[in-house]
């Protein structure tokens, strides 16, 4: 067997390679995404290779997300996907993700914006806990437990709806693909504000909860 050889990496090629590391894993490299990061020096230790990516055309610099740093860097491709999402009247995307998920940039990123019940303790990162966002927005906040669910501020009735609409896709996540609510918004469930709405994408009312049940193809579906 060949012995091997390590050639020790210089503070550039590392700078290089941690900056192609948060382009690639983020699409929009800002100081609070190197911050999530951990990254030894902190932005400043990529800052100069970006700025040097950019020099040579390879990224742009702008402020591109509001709420951000002011440095932001991105490739081309995902500058101009950000700027069709702004400029275009597309159907809004319902999506369900883990609070815990990359993919969330709330409370990490982002900061989460208020409950509708303003005497709630905030969202957080919990594991098991789930979020709804409409169209990049938190609209709906499943606790670990799956038993209170609760809305966040500034959700459009539509949007609202939509995100209801994705409760299906937790009780599928869930034992027999069901998913029972106890407390909505701080209410019982089954006399919430939202009780209508629950109906209305198929949540049955019961007791004091309220209870989705989805079939899968398990169960008989062609």
């Amino acid at each position: 067997m060949k012995n091997l050889v390590f050639t020790e990496v210089t503070p550039t090629e590392r700078a290089h390679a941690w900056a192609a590391t948060l382009l690639n894993r983020h699409g929009l490299v800002t100081r609070e995404t190197a911050a999530v990061e951990g990254l030894r020096g902190g932005f400043a230790g990529v800052y100069q290779v970006l700025r040097s990516m950019e020099e040579a055309g390879r990224i742009r610099r702008g402020y591109f997300v509001e709420g951000l740093g002011g440095a932001q860097f991105a490739y081309p491709g995902v500058v101009e996907r950000l700027r069709r999402v702004r400029d275009e009247e597309a159907e809004p995307e319902v999506v369900v993700l883990s609070a815990t998920d990359p993919a969330n940039p709330y409370g990490w990123l982002l900061p989460w914006p208020e409950y509708q019940d303003p005497t709630a303790q905030p969202p957080r990162r919990s594991v098991g806990a789930a979020v709804v966002l409409v169209d990049g927005a938190p609209v709906l906040y499943l606790d670990q437990g799956g038993k209170r669910l609760r809305t966040l501020a500034g959700a459009e009735p539509e949007s609202l709806l939509r995100a209801l609409n994705a409760l299906r896709t937790l009780a599928h996540r869930r034992p027999r693909n069901t998913l029972t609510v106890e407390k909505v918004d701080g209410h019982p469930a089954a006399a919430s504000p939202l009780t209508r709405l629950l109906q209305e994408v198929g949540v049955v009312r019961e007791y004091q909860s309220m209870r989705l049940y989805v079939r899968s193809l398990t169960d008989g579906e062609e």
